[in-house]
């Protein structure tokens, strides 16, 4: 990984945004990129935000937790947990992110506000939907996430901000199509009729961006076609 590699990655991948954007009549602002950087080493994040990148996704809370305790931009970085998250983890995970993408259970709502609370802290959230209904995916089915999202409107030291997909591996662009599609569609409902703060799609990786650009993605989280393939 070097930093004259990235930038020549986040060029072709820019490119390719504005492609799937202009193609799908939507405005360039409206995508952002989530650079993935969980196995990687602390200097994925300087040089993300070296190229203007500044919303890191992290998968693991103790890797998270040994990076950030030397990384001296903290404030200007936007940290997103994009992986499982434990209910025994959750203290650490409201100390470290600014937005947790991965919330799959009622209880792990509960839990997150109840650390919030005692933390005197909003956190914000994207409730995790497994839409093609996965056996090895984590989230909330497509009938459980209406409930779970009625759940945070009561939840006072939460903030519903999105809604986050991961769809199964090997699967044909038209099943990825629909799969996205269908999961925009119930942001949709959520955002109109049951929490208007929830505006966000975080959706599309490194080999389906442009498909998940297409259906509405606000958020795309990409790691290996930015930073290479991992060891």
């Amino acid at each position: 990984m070097s930093l004259s590699l990235l930038a020549q990655n986040l060029n072709v991948i820019q490119s390719k945004i504005q492609l799937s954007a202009s193609r799908a009549g939507r405005k360039l602002n409206e995508i952002t990129i989530v650079a993935v950087t969980k196995t990687l080493p602390l200097e994925a994040w300087n040089f993300a935000l070296q190229n203007k990148l500044t919303i890191i996704g992290e998968s693991r809370i103790q890797e998270t937790e040994n990076k950030a305790s030397h990384f001296k931009h903290r404030q200007n970085i936007e940290l997103h947990l994009i992986g499982h998250l434990q209910r025994n983890k959750v203290k650490k995970a409201i100390e470290h992110f600014d937005i947790i993408q991965t919330v799959d259970s009622i209880r792990l709502l509960e839990k997150i506000n109840q650390v919030s609370k005692e933390e005197d802290k909003n956190q914000k959230i994207f409730i995790q939907i497994n839409t093609a209904a996965d056996p090895n995916k984590f989230g909330f089915s497509t009938k459980q996430i209406f409930t779970a999202a009625e759940k945070t409107t009561k939840l006072q030291n939460i903030t519903l901000r999105g809604i986050m997909t991961i769809p199964p591996q090997n699967i044909s662009k038209n099943e990825i199509k629909n799969i996205y599609k269908q999961t925009r569609e119930i942001k949709d409902v959520i955002q109109k009729s049951i929490e208007n703060k929830c505006q966000y799609l975080s959706m599309g990786m490194s080999n389906d961006f442009e498909i998940a650009i297409m259906e509405g993605a606000t958020h795309i989280r990409i790691g290996t076609a930015l930073f290479g393939e991992r060891d």
